[in-house]
């Protein structure tokens, strides 16, 4: 049996992508801040774990993902200030990887956003800019690491429903379409299944392709 770890267990999407995993028969572990979220994580079937990783060691990390075989990186700080931007976003993000190395979970797939990078083109003054740098940031750290990564890059979330059709890697995003989360759970789950998109950063958005065939185009 697949053991799963997902970091940010009562979001959205990872509340869906649980649901997925354990009704495909993997076992998940949701790694949760809340202790009041416990229930909502085990009505999906996953298992909860009460750890904050904005304040966790490494190595409190790297023991709650022993025995797993990979981690999905779903947490973030949702907005709040720079500071704890970059505390969890990045800082944290970035020890949960390290942590992943430490026990062994080669697997590790983080959920980022679409136009992620370096060259990410939003200024100092936009409220988006602290999340941008530290994304950028979390995610080259991960493409160094020598962990089998994969990169996910939706499209702006909405609660629309998922069909399971995307398009991959669009050359035009200026129409504004979104990405239903879950959608981004489905790709989630599937690129999980899917050894080969290890080292593929992939984005995407809501389209008109089934998850498999658009993953399988590009690889």
């Amino acid at each position: 049996m697949t053991k799963i770890a997902i970091i940010g267990g009562h979001g959205k999407v990872a509340l869906k992508l649980s649901s997925i995993l354990t009704q495909d028969g993997s076992q998940v572990t949701s790694v949760i801040r809340n202790p009041e979220h416990r229930d909502d994580v085990a009505a999906t079937g996953a298992t909860p774990l009460v750890l904050d990783v904005e304040n966790s060691t490494t190595a409190e990390i790297a023991a709650a993902l022993d025995g797993h075989d990979a981690v999905v990186w779903s947490a973030g700080a949702g907005g709040g200030s720079p500071e704890r931007t970059y505390a969890v976003d990045r800082d944290a993000a970035i020890r949960s990887m390290d942590a992943a190395d430490q026990a062994g979970v080669r697997r590790y797939v983080m959920v980022s956003y679409l136009g992620a990078g370096p060259d990410h083109g939003v200024p100092e003054d936009n409220s988006f800019h602290a999340y941008a740098e530290a994304k950028a940031a979390a995610d080259a750290h991960l493409r160094q690491s020598g962990l089998d990564w994969t990169i996910l890059g939706p499209g702006s979330l909405t609660d629309g429903e998922g069909n399971g059709l995307i398009e991959a890697n669009p050359a035009d995003t200026s129409d504004g379409t979104g990405t239903a989360r879950a959608n981004v759970a489905l790709v989630a789950a599937a690129v999980l299944a899917e050894p080969k998109t290890a080292g593929h950063t992939i984005e995407f958005r809501d389209g008109s392709a089934p998850v498999a065939d658009a993953l399988q185009s590009l690889l």
